[in-house]
Parts: C-alpha cells; structure tokens; sequence
C-alpha cells in the first residue's frame, strides 16, 4: 500500500463521517487529532495516529483496529466457527456453513464485522451478501465478501 498523501480533517467532512458511522462514531474523542491518509486502495482516517476507519467505496467503515477499539459490537455482527478461522486470517470470504450466530437486523450490502465463536474478537471486514437471518440458515454457499482481515496491508499499517 502506497501513501499519496496525508492531512487534517476538516470540520465540514468530520460532520459527514459522524453522521456516517453510527456506533462507531465512538471511536472519534472530542479533542482527537483526525487526519486522512490517502492510499493507492483505500482512504484511510486517522484518529490519534491509529487507523480506526476506512473508506469503502463512498462509505466509512471502520477498520479492525476500529472493532478492536470497540470491545462489545452490538449491530452489525457476524460470529463464525473457529475453523473458518484460518481462511478468514488469509483473506477468504465468508461461506454460511462456517457462520454460528449473526445480527438478525443485517440486510443484503450491509457492512459486517466478523468475529471468532471462542473470543469474539474481530477478524474480517466484509460486505453482506445475503441478509442475516439467510446466513445462519443456509448450508452453502458465500455469505459475506471479506474486503479488510487480520494480516492485510491496512492491518499491517504504520504511520
């Protein structure tokens, strides 16, 4: 991942991201230094130094980092068994049989955070391809398309 650029955010387009990232607005302190990093993938946003949020196509979803920071994600959820795991930590998609749990309330394009069933911590970034209820239920076939995992350039990111 190449850096083009680096800057402060200002206060117009803060306003747009709050309103943006529900939950995870939590994730931006009243006082924070936020700063975008312009990349030859995705934008990523700053926050104190640590990259806690990315842009997705014209949305901001938070990174894993983000969902690290988070502790407890209530919307938006995706529990998978731990031997989907390994795929998922080299960047594979999210297949229904390997998913245990799911946020009911997950519709088709949502943004999704996948976690382990033992942990619950954050693994994967991805994009819903069926609803939440139809994850849980299917025997086959691909649920969500990883677009961020553990181990990708953005996890691996220093600044």
């Amino acid at each position: 991942m190449k850096i083009k650029k680096r800057y402060h955010i200002k206060k117009k387009k803060m306003k747009e991201i709050l309103d943006q990232i529900g939950e995870f607005s939590l994730l931006i302190p009243r006082k924070a230094t936020v700063e975008i990093i312009e990349t030859d993938e995705n934008d990523i946003i700053l926050i104190n130094g640590e990259p806690l949020l990315m842009f997705m196509d014209e949305r901001v979803v938070p990174t894993l980092r983000g969902a690290i920071h988070m502790k407890d994600i209530e919307k938006g959820y995706v529990v998978v068994d731990m031997g989907a795991v390994r795929f998922l930590a080299n960047g594979a998609d999210v297949m229904s049989p390997g998913i245990v749990d799911a946020d009911p309330e997950i519709e088709r394009d949502d943004i999704v955070i996948v976690v382990d069933e033992k942990h619950r911590k954050p693994l994967a970034v991805g994009i819903s391809l069926i609803s939440g209820p139809e994850m849980i239920e299917n025997d086959s076939g691909k649920a969500i398309k990883t677009i961020h995992h553990i181990g990708d350039a953005i996890w691996n990111l220093e600044v």
